[in-house]
């Protein structure tokens, strides 16, 4: 406990020496967010597509938010606590190239059995982002600043549904669901670019 208290105090005196808002950071975190929610939500708009793409029917094609969810329940309490001394940083882009293999395998994959398993680990993926996003983004900035870091770095969710479910199901009625999956790969290596330029690294906490 004391060692935590010390590191919180140790990151605030840094952050407090620097006036600016770290909006670049955090935006960064925001996209990670909206990835999460976008690989979990985007088939529910696709699922005629999916279906007769893999010659199954539209109630097995749904399976795949079934299976994400059930990876994102197992994952996130026992793997938060299990990786909770890891460096921040590279733990986000572990979970970040989780989306992107496993999109990717999602966008190229004709097998039905090995969609459903990219499905569930791409769900262990959000289970340990959704467990460390809000605290790293506390610790970006000083105690008065905290709510407002949160909310800039969560506001990926809201963005995600009102504005990216609704246009990648339109596209994919026209580009086909695989292209836009694709797509999805591509903003997740953009991603990987801005979390090495701008996001800080702090140190895991203790048990």
């Amino acid at each position: 406990m004391n060692s935590n208290i010390a590191l919180v105090r140790k990151d605030n005196a840094e952050l407090s020496s620097s006036k600016r808002f770290p909006w670049i950071e955090l935006l960064a975190l925001a996209m990670a967010v909206f990835i999460c929610i976008l690989t979990e939500i985007l088939p529910a708009g696709l699922l005629p597509q999916i279906a007769k793409d893999l010659g199954v029917t539209e109630a097995l094609a749904g399976q795949w938010i079934t299976l994400y969810a059930v990876g994102s329940l197992l994952a996130a309490i026992p793997l938060t606590t299990a990786t909770r001394g890891w460096r921040r940083r590279p733990l986000l882009l572990l979970c970040i190239v989780g989306f992107l293999v496993f999109n990717t395998i999602t966008a190229l994959s004709s097998v039905y059995m090995l969609t459903l398993v990219a499905r569930f680990f791409a769900g262990v993926s959000a289970g340990v982002l959704w467990g460390m996003t809000a605290g790293y983004a506390r610790r970006m900035v000083p105690d008065a600043q905290k709510g407002k870091a949160m909310a800039v770095a969560m506001m990926g969710t809201p963005l995600a549904l009102a504005l990216g479910v609704p246009l990648g199901t339109f596209l994919g009625a026209y580009t086909g669901w695989r292209l836009i999956f694709g797509a999805l790969s591509l903003l997740t290596v953009v991603l990987i670019g801005w979390l090495l330029w701008k996001v800080p690294d702090f140190k895991g906490e203790t048990a």
